[in-house]
């Protein structure tokens, strides 16, 4: 039960900042860099949902989404208090993750998601980074020296 008024609870709720996902960002743009791969940039703002990771020259947009906030399907832990208004707020990220991508995805970029949880063994989610920009510079390659 809440304590305060919503109108009230609504102006706190507001002026929360966003710090984003610190810690989970942090782990994969540590192992990028000492994994060596570079031409990347964080948090592409002026891309559908902001990516984590954008490599521009590549095309590919790397997102590392939190189990909870993002509805892993597999780690995601339901609150058991205020299960309508939890149901319907993650319901919307979902719907939200999936016009992002489908944005992306329309204007040519590959999309890579790095779950939470994957991040218990981050050599194989650099790995698979890795694998991606390959993959792409190769396609990449190819087009630019077709006819």
């Amino acid at each position: 039960m809440d304590t305060v008024e919503s109108h009230v609870r609504s102006r706190i709720m507001a002026a929360v900042k966003n710090k984003g996902n610190r810690s989970t960002e942090q782990a994969v743009r540590f192992r990028l860099v000492r994994a060596g791969i570079s031409g990347w940039r964080l948090n592409a703002r002026d891309l559908p949902g902001s990516p984590d990771f954008a490599f521009d020259h590549l095309q590919i947009a790397i997102y590392v989404d939190g189990c909870f906030w993002h509805d892993c399907p597999t780690h995601c832990r339901r609150p058991k208090s205020n299960i309508d208004f939890w149901e319907a707020k993650l319901r919307r990220n979902r719907l939200r993750d999936r016009r992002n991508r489908a944005a992306l995805r329309e204007a040519g970029w590959l999309i890579l998601r790095i779950w939470e949880h994957e991040l218990r063994r981050p050599q194989r989610a650099i790995s698979r980074i890795a694998r991606t920009i390959l993959f792409r510079a190769d396609i990449d390659h190819a087009g630019a020296i077709a006819p």
